[in-house]
């Protein structure tokens, strides 16, 4: 590990250190599999965001899962929110960290915005957490886990040097993860661009899926992005009636693998 990486897990520790205290608890449902958590704070501008239908794919198997990200789209200045999508596909946002837990019991899907996962006297924190390292892409959103770490997260973070840099940290704090390159800032895998996908298992990263490059044929999407029209495709994708991308069902088979205990037996 190089000094500059050192120095970046470091601060990243003690941002998430700092903001533990004021992170919501959940509780994972004692006959329910382990939750896969989705933190969702980048939007879509060019690729029809598909975080709903990675969430409602696993939710399919039987799997809890926490989507983590702003109350509505207005922060991210025109780009297509999954909370808007997860809207049209008729899931509203949790208004408390209550009602979250009942529809994690009982729908076994949950949307939660920032500021009911973390509590109101962590805004500080949080504001300092803004002028974190990593160039600005506030490692942090994409490491809480309301489940107090039982929960998996899917960890999609920009550039090889925050994949150098996200590795570290996991390997660090011994951390469970599918790790991969973000799509606009979504944990989805990029279906025009299937990224490598890794597990981590206490910290320690299996390659589950190579990057390929562009895919020889090019999966057929909606040409529109609005959330409308993602959530009409999603919806159809579901039923059968579209063919859902293999990047997102790799992703699927990482995160079912990897909360059924998979990911232990190889390193990087």
């Amino acid at each position: 590990m190089t000094v500059a990486i050192a120095e970046r897990v470091n601060k990243l520790m003690n941002i998430m250190s700092a903001l533990d205290p004021w992170v919501a608890r959940l509780t994972v449902p004692a006959d329910r599999p382990r939750p896969v958590v989705l933190p969702s704070y980048g939007g879509a501008v060019e690729v029809p965001n598909l975080t709903a239908l990675l969430a409602l794919l696993l939710q399919r198997y039987g799997v809890p899962v926490l989507l983590h990200g702003p109350a509505d789209a207005t922060r991210l200045c025109g780009r297509v929110a999954t909370v808007s999508v997860l809207r049209e596909l008729g899931i509203d946002p949790a208004g408390s960290v209550a009602e979250a837990q009942r529809r994690i019991e009982s729908d076994r899907i949950a949307y939660v915005p920032t500021d009911v996962v973390v509590a109101s006297s962590g805004e500080p924190k949080l504001r300092d957490s803004r002028r974190a390292p990593w160039d600005g892409m506030r490692a942090w959103t994409r490491l809480i886990d309301p489940f107090g770490g039982v929960g998996l997260r899917a960890i999609a973070v920009p550039g090889s040097s925050c994949l150098e840099a996200m590795r570290a940290y996991l390997a660090a704090t011994r951390a469970d993860a599918v790790l991969l390159h973000e799509t606009e800032g979504e944990p989805f895998a990029n279906p025009y661009w299937p990224p490598q996908l890794e597990c981590f298992r206490e910290g320690v990263g299996t390659v589950l899926f190579d990057a390929t490059g562009v895919p020889a044929i090019q999966p057929v999407l909606p040409a529109a992005i609005d959330a409308a029209t993602t959530a009409a495709w999603v919806s159809a994708a579901l039923a059968g009636e579209q063919p859902i991308p293999q990047p997102i069902l790799n992703e699927l088979a990482c995160c079912l693998h990897a909360i059924r205990g998979g990911c232990a037996t190889s390193g990087r």
